[in-house]
């Protein structure tokens, strides 16, 4: 659909002269003769762009502004002006006019002008957009995606969640999966009863079958007091175990009693305790090839592996990432004091373009420096670091195995659209489709911005 205009001039030839100019740029026009006609037109609604005189009988350029600027902000208006009255025009501008031309106007300005702020007015809705499609996300916490791969994880975890059955994610280091585990706890009939968390990894092998079962006073060396273990602390909850690749096999055995029986002593105690604890554990490990080498029970693996839920690498995700650099814009945006609006279309580009090895976390970092490091309102391809700057000339396409059709397409089309640097018509040319349905497919996918050079 083109852009709507609506210009409004008591003077029939610049209004007539104007409208045709712009109509040759492949708007839709409307014209109006004085104000108060122009508003009434204006409040039907579907209009992207307001080109009004600053003098005209009845309502005047500066109030039909206002009335615009009230009932609906974002509309950018273009002032009209005569050479007289210049400084009326700066005001309306501080009044919130999108900027002025003189009289006689230069087309070729107003159609530049027209431009850029039809652009950027799409860029402040996508923006808005995503912002809305965040909020619909809010059952999910932190965890963001419509992406194929995470509907299908939403699924699973709607489905998972209100059961007692222990849950293993897997997946690259970064892709989210304490965000997983998250939700399986808000989404359980234990989200008002602990959700405690252990990060295996983190802690020394001689130390994590006390930091899991707790110890006795005495029981070794350092050990002054008594100290309950993460399972007694998460009785009726749920115990996150994050990186259980890592634990010693001596822990792994007793880990399975624990989870077969549901009761463990305490290091150094005789007394044999009962918890009822949901486990809910996490990987980056390929634990089958831990099992084939021995370095990971195999029991262990299928009391922990009841259900399964694997979260893909943002590579095969990428439909993603606009929602993802919302969230981010958003949290860093308030916590530098900074009002921004979006990204640019070469920006953007290079995003779709990287195969973010970092995964989730590597691309919350990039968009923390690119909001401290920016200089305006719209983040541009300097702000990002330069390992995302490198032009890719590998000449190859990544499609995950498993992609749908469509799912192909749009990588297809945004790593082209990447490749030419945001160029449609070339994009176009070189997949052997028309301009418009290439127009239309990224508007379907909320890609809306326009591009430099076609």
């Amino acid at each position: 659909m083109p852009f709507k205009l609506l210009i409004a001039d008591d003077e029939k030839n610049i209004r007539q002269g104007l409208a045709a100019a712009l109509e040759m740029d492949g708007y839709q026009v409307e014209t109006a003769a004085a104000g108060d006609e122009g508003w009434r037109r204006f409040q039907k609604g579907d209009i992207d762009l307001v080109i009004t005189d600053l003098r005209m009988p009845g309502l005047s350029g500066e109030e039909f502004l206002r009335r615009i600027s009230a009932e609906t902000p974002g509309i950018p208006v273009i002032i009209l002006t005569g050479h007289g009255t210049v400084e009326n025009a700066v005001e309306a501008m501080r009044n919130g006019a999108y900027d002025f031309l003189t009289k006689p106007v230069n087309l070729d300005r107003l159609s530049l002008l027209v431009k850029r702020a039809l652009a950027n007015r799409e860029l402040v809705l996508k923006h808005r957009r995503l912002e809305e499609e965040l909020e619909h996300k809010k059952q999910f916490r932190t965890i963001i995606g419509t992406s194929a791969p995470m509907r299908r994880i939403f699924d699973t975890i709607s489905r998972a969640a209100p059961a007692k059955a222990s849950i293993l994610i897997t997946g690259e280091s970064g892709v989210g999966k304490e965000l997983v585990a998250d939700a399986i706890h808000e989404l359980s009939p234990r989200k008002d009863k602990p959700l405690v968390k252990v990060h295996c990894a983190a802690i020394p092998d001689t130390l994590i079958e006390s930091e899991l079962f707790g110890h006795e006073k005495g029981a070794f060396t350092g050990a002054v007091s008594r100290r309950r273990g993460r399972f007694e602390l998460a009785n009726e909850g749920t115990l996150f175990l994050d990186e259980i690749g890592e634990i010693d096999q001596n822990i792994q055995i007793k880990l399975l009693r624990a989870l077969q029986e549901k009761k463990f002593e305490r290091v150094g105690g005789e007394e044999t305790l009962e918890v009822d604890v949901r486990i809910v554990a996490a990987t980056n490990k390929d634990l089958k090839a831990e099992i084939e080498r021995g370095a990971f029970r195999e029991d262990l693996y299928f009391r922990l592996n009841v259900v399964n839920i694997h979260v893909p690498p943002l590579r095969e995700r990428k439909d993603d990432i606009p929602l993802l650099v919302a969230s981010f814009l958003r949290e860093f945006s308030l916590e530098n004091g900074k009002t921004l609006e979006g990204i640019d279309e070469k920006a953007r580009s290079c995003l779709y373009a990287y195969d973010w090895p970092g995964n989730i976390r590597e691309l919350r970092n990039c968009m923390e420096n690119a909001v401290v490091m920016s200089k305006g309102p719209v983040i541009t391809e300097g702000d990002l670091p330069p390992t995302l700057r490198i032009k890719n000339d590998e000449g190859w396409i990544r499609i995950p195995l498993g992609s749908t059709l469509e799912e192909g397409e749009r990588i297809i089309i945004r790593d082209t659209l990447s490749v030419q640097k945001g160029n449609k018509s070339k994009t176009a040319e070189i997949l052997g489709i028309g301009r418009k349905t290439l127009h239309r497919k990224l508007a379907e996918w909320g890609d809306t911005e326009d591009e430099d050079g076609g």
